[in-house]
């Protein structure tokens, strides 16, 4: 495995731990994490692309141990213009995207607006998500008042029960944890007024734009679906082929929403090669 190199990446004033691995190159494997998670939800696999290309992780604002501010833009738009911001301060040029939970829209979004520049797409149990209707949790969220309290009253016990719900594999304790950890009040804040941005209309919205700018391109994708995922339903996994009509899927039947977390080798197995033969066509 590369080393991984810990930094701190700052855009537009905002802070973000980032991880770094690979020879500089103005290609590059980016990781972007969801709801709530951060670039250590990527640091194995970042290692493992270090191996035969650039890779890079960082915490998104609002989440892990990224500045939190109440004035930034928490909606889909506003973190696929931080994301391209960041890239450009990076220097990337060829984008090889890998998204999770709320990175999918953020990605795809810039994808959309940058669709010459992305080589490939790996998704885990995300994607366009059409006549999609908001998973229990996120109701609450975005709900006025109840959304706050459910936030506000959220403790250890509660967040690691829930953690326990869909994922029959487990969850290791620490990366539970470390969610748990870096949940505090700005990234409660930020989940709120992003949920409550995306509603029906936008996600019906944002799926025709993407399916309009990355399906000509026939972009090369994988996708990763932790079948026992109690937030998006296994039936969504066959709708990323309205995008990537020569996708790749593999399907992990006891794996739930993090499958990275709950089943890291057989991730490993099918994300490293599916990347590297990017890299190296001839493979």
């Amino acid at each position: 495995m590369a080393h991984v190199a810990d930094s701190v990446l700052t855009v537009n004033g905002l802070r973000s731990p980032c991880l770094e691995s690979g020879a500089a190159s103005e290609e590059a494997v980016v990781f972007v994490h969801g709801n709530p998670g951060s670039c250590e939800d990527w640091r194995a696999l970042v290692a493992g692309v270090g191996d035969f290309g650039r890779a890079l992780a960082f915490d998104m604002p609002g989440f892990g141990q990224a500045d939190k501010p109440a004035d930034f833009d928490y909606t889909v738009a506003g973190y696929a213009a931080h994301l391209d911001a960041a890239l450009r301060q990076k220097g990337i040029r060829r984008v090889h995207l890998v998204l999770h939970d709320f990175g999918g829209p953020w990605g795809l979004a810039w994808a959309a607006k940058h669709a010459g520049q992305v080589a490939s797409v790996t998704l885990f149990n995300i994607g366009i998500l059409p006549s999609y209707r908001w998973h229990f949790m996120a109701r609450l969220w975005r709900t006025p008042v109840l959304g706050e309290l459910v936030q506000a009253t959220t403790t250890w016990t509660g967040f690691r029960a829930l953690m326990k719900l869909g994922n029959p594999r487990g969850l290791p304790e620490a990366f539970v944890r470390r969610m748990y950890r870096d949940f505090d009040a700005g990234t409660r804040r930020a989940v709120l007024r992003l949920y409550r941005a995306t509603g029906p209309a936008e996600i019906e919205r944002f799926c025709m734009e993407v399916t309009a700018a990355l399906r000509p391109r026939r972009i090369p994708a994988l996708l990763i679906w932790g079948a026992r995922d109690i937030y998006i339903p296994e039936r969504y996994a066959e709708t990323q082929q309205q995008v990537f009509p020569e996708i790749v899927a593999r399907r992990l039947a006891d794996s739930g929403h993090w499958a990275f977390a709950d089943n890291p080798a057989a991730v490993a197995e099918s994300v490293l090669p599916f990347l590297r033969k990017q890299f190296n066509p001839a493979l």
